[in-house]
C-alpha cells in the first residue's frame, strides 16, 4: 500500500515576554498533534528576526511587549506582506483591541489566564479550518467553516465534579501563595480531604496548578498544591 501525503505540522512562534508563561506556552502547543513550536521571542524585535530565520504558519501573540504592542509587530508584518495567522494570548479585554485585531488577522483571542485545554481547542479548531480547502457548495458550508473557527466547545469538568465547588477550590488555592494541602483545603471548604484532592488534581491536569511533594517532621512526604498563574 503506497503511503499517504504526510501533513507538515503547523509551525508556531510563540512571543511572549514572560519567560515563564513563555515556557508554558511552547509545552502547551508541543503537546497537541500536528503543531510544533518554530521559535520563542520574549520582545517584538526577537519576533521579527524569528519570522526571517523559520517559517511561521501561526504566531501565539501576547499584545503587552517590552518595546511595543503586539498589535503594532502585526501591522508591520502585513505591511511586509507577511501572512500568518495570529492567535493573540493577552490578559487585555477591551473590545476596541479585539475589533482592530481581527482586521489585522487574529482568528482567536485566549485570555490570561488559561489553561491547556483552552488552549488545545483553539488550536484542535484552527487546525480544523486551516485544512479546509475547495470551493464552498453553499453559503451552509461557508458558515460551517467560520463556525469551526469562532464557536468553542463548552468545557465538561469530569464525572463528579461541580463548578461551583471547583470553583471555591480554586479561590482557597489562588489565595495561598506557598501553596496548601488537600487536607487544609478541605478543613476550609467544609469538604473530605479526598473531594478536595481531587479537585487540586483535575487543576494539574489542565494545567492551572502544579504540585509538589513536602516532607514533614516524621518524614513522610505530603503534596501541596499551588496555583499556576500566567497573567501578570
Amino acid at each position: 500500500m503506497t503511503p499517504g501525503p504526510v501533513t507538515p505540522e503547523i509551525q508556531v512562534l510563540v512571543v511572549e515576554d514572560d519567560p515563564v508563561a513563555a515556557d508554558a506556552h511552547q509545552l502547551y502547543v508541543d503537546r497537541v498533534p500536528g503543531f510544533a513550536v518554530a521559535a520563542v521571542a520574549h520582545t517584538r524585535a526577537e519576533a521579527v528576526r524569528a519570522l526571517d530565520r523559520v517559517r511561521v504558519d501561526l504566531l501565539l501573540l501576547d499584545l503587552y511587549l517590552p518595546d511595543g504592542h503586539g498589535l503594532q509587530l502585526l501591522r508591520s508584518l502585513r505591511a511586509a506582506g507577511h501572512g500568518a495567522d495570529v492567535i493573540a494570548v493577552t490578559s487585555a479585554r477591551d473590545l476596541a483591541v479585539v475589533r482592530e485585531g481581527v482586521s489585522l488577522g487574529v482568528v482567536q483571542y485566549v485570555l490570561k489566564p488559561f489553561t491547556f485545554a483552552t488552549l488545545r481547542d483553539r488550536l484542535v479548531r484552527y487546525a480544523e479550518f486551516r485544512s479546509t480547502a475547495g470551493e464552498a457548495s453553499g453559503q451552509d458550508e461557508v458558515d460551517r467553516a467560520l463556525a469551526t473557527l469562532r464557536t468553542p466547545q463548552p468545557t465538561r469538568l469530569p464525572k463528579g465534579l461541580s463548578s461551583p465547588t471547583l470553583e471555591a477550590v480554586t479561590r482557597v488555592l489562588r489565595a495561598a501563595p506557598d501553596g496548601v494541602t488537600a487536607a487544609a483545603t478541605g478543613l476550609e471548604l467544609g469538604i473530605s480531604r479526598i473531594t478536595a484532592r481531587r479537585y487540586l488534581e483535575h487543576l494539574v491536569t489542565v494545567g492551572r496548578a502544579v504540585r509538589s511533594p513536602q516532607y514533614g517532621q516524621i518524614g513522610r512526604p505530603e503534596l501541596h498544591y499551588r496555583w499556576l498563574a500566567e497573567a501578570r
